[in-house]
């Protein structure tokens, strides 16, 4: 049987499905993930676009950069998704937002280049400066 996942947005306006995941979730630590969610790292999880399902309601979506479109509720701003031109068959679904969050644990750390100068993760995982592949 195929791991499946719940998950919905703060206010409840927008839930979903999704699974299985393609590779280990990440904690990203980029300037775009720190402004897009208020926080200094944003917890991915990578599933392909036809295995995500939205049962209530639809994200908003934002071109955050070329090529990139950041998914949100349009009620409570909550943030839900990643879609990137370069992998156009993928999508990321933050964490945060898993209605079982503790069933997937992240993998490695990425952009640490980025990360503000006190995030500096002690949890023995990888850290790569860049992506996983850079």
């Amino acid at each position: 049987m195929t791991e499946r996942y719940t998950g919905r947005c703060l206010c409840g306006s927008i839930r979903y499905q999704c699974g299985p995941l393609l590779y280990p979730p990440t904690l990203c630590h980029c300037e775009s993930c720190r402004r897009a969610s208020g926080a200094h790292a944003l917890g991915w999880c990578t599933v392909a676009c036809r295995d995500l399902e939205f049962t209530q309601g639809r994200p908003v979506e934002f071109p955050s950069s070329p090529g990139r479109l950041r998914g949100f509720c349009g009620t409570c701003g909550s943030p839900l998704t990643y879609r990137s031109e370069a992998r156009a068959d993928e999508v990321d679904v933050t964490l945060g937002t898993l209605d079982a969050p503790g069933r997937v644990a992240p993998g490695d750390h990425i952009w640490m280049e980025d990360a503000v100068s006190w995030d500096r993760p002690q949890d023995g995982l990888p850290c790569y400066a860049r992506g996983r592949g850079a």
